[in-house]
């Protein structure tokens, strides 16, 4: 028999909260998170629209002059690992040997450092390239950091499948924890791609939201209307555990993961399988790999990125697994904005917050469904209804499909 896994800590760096009851109560009441970029930010007048999070000293998580050389990426991996592992209750060393936690954060590194180096080097040649470089931009480094700060001696790795790396880092755990490799694991994701070169490639691909005199209703999943995905920054970082590990040392448990699956479309760099078929293969994976079926799952919170060849794909996804009387789905976007990796973590996360209170949230900002589009969108308002199996999809670029299926806390 498997052993059970169960979440114990949450912790984020979001554009609409800290921690997961206030991204969800953000998301029912339609605070929004998009706003234009502030005058002497680097993606003023790059972009139209953006997802800001909260700025951390990164003298708050890092010691001494470390804080001065690390990406924000980094400084947002280390405050949602610090603020998750309170939240766990828990202490590594104390409560969980060293060598029986892992660390698994994923993200594309630190860009925005690497972009100023580039430079630093054009302008000043070799001697303007700062040494702090490589440990300032390898995707490694959210994880590496996290685990020399809490003393983990375990498992350590960083994931780089895009847009679904946070939702395969919390997969991958649970693998890990299934395994008897580990007792708990930290897992999730951090992103900081606003700055110009990165906003610019997606900007110049026509990815980007643009042309909204509102800024708070550019991000339009599922939406006739959307023109793009609004880019947003933050990190998530989930504590889970073995079940009989967080029973024995009495924490309190959010809920189980269930199960998971992930897989590839095999068909193009950016695009998703126009029949959605990828998609469809690796929500019945996660079903089969939880003992599940389609009628099981009571809400399933999308990818649904506001592009049009996206959310079509995934629209016919759900259509092929859950046939015409599907769950009731959302898109959280609509409010948060694609936090890229990190947005499978936050939405997983919204989906405990379903579980906990019986109360689905709403895609905002879907006023008009594309034609043929009859799924079953929660709009406008949250609506009650009794909660036991959540999905949430998230899908990257190369093709990368991840579904994660959650319930409330078992035996």
């Amino acid at each position: 028999m498997r052993a059970g896994v169960t979440v114990t800590g949450i912790g984020l760096v979001s554009p609409v909260g800290s921690t997961a009851a206030e991204v969800f109560d953000a998301v029912c009441a339609g605070r929004s998170g998009l706003t234009r970029p502030p005058e002497g930010h680097p993606v003023h007048g790059v972009v139209d629209v953006a997802a800001f999070s909260p700025d951390i000293d990164p003298a708050s998580v890092l010691p001494g002059p470390e804080s001065r050389v690390v990406d924000r990426a980094v400084v947002m991996a280390l405050r949602a690992a610090g603020d998750a592992v309170a939240d766990a209750g828990v202490e590594v060393g104390r409560d969980v040997d060293p060598y029986r936690v892992a660390v698994i954060v994923s993200g594309v590194g630190g860009l925005s450092t690497l972009a100023s180096q580039v430079l630093a080097r054009a302008e000043r040649g070799r001697f303007g390239v700062s040494p702090y470089m490589l440990p300032g931009t390898l995707p490694n480094m959210g994880a590496a950091r996290i685990a020399i700060r809490h003393g983990i001696r375990g498992y350590t790795s960083s994931i780089g499948t895009a847009c679904a790396s946070g939702a395969q880092s919390i997969g991958e755990a649970l693998r890990i924890l299934r395994a008897d490799e580990a007792d708990l694991v930290l897992c999730g994701s951090s992103e900081a791609p606003l700055f110009p070169t990165f906003a610019d490639a997606f900007g110049n691909a026509r990815a980007l939201a643009h042309g909204w005199s509102d800024p708070t209703e550019a991000s339009r999943p599922f939406d006739r209307r959307r023109n793009g995905l609004v880019l947003g920054e933050g990190a998530g970082v989930f504590v889970l555990e073995r079940t009989a590990h967080a029973v024995a040392r009495g924490a309190r448990r959010y809920a189980d993961l269930l199960g998971w699956g992930a897989n590839n479309d095999a068909y193009h760099p950016t695009t998703p399988r126009p029949d959605g078929s990828g998609a469809a293969h690796c929500m019945r994976t996660a079903l089969r790999d939880a003992g599940l079926g389609p009628d099981d799952v009571d809400y399933l919170n999308a990818h649904g990125t506001s592009t049009k060849a996206g959310d079509a794909a995934e629209v016919a996804a759900l259509r092929d697994v859950f046939g015409a009387a599907g769950p009731p789905v959302s898109s959280t976007k609509g409010v948060t904005g694609h936090v890229l990796g990190v947005s499978g973590v936050i939405e997983a996360a919204i989906g405990v917050e379903a579980l906990r209170r019986g109360l689905l949230p709403p895609t905002h900002n879907l006023d008009d469904p594309d034609p043929g589009d009859d799924l079953d969108h929660i709009r406008k308002q949250p609506r009650e209804a009794a909660v036991t199996t959540v999905m949430s999809n998230s899908f990257g670029f190369g093709g990368h499909n991840v579904s994660l299926l959650l319930g409330p806390p078992g035996a």
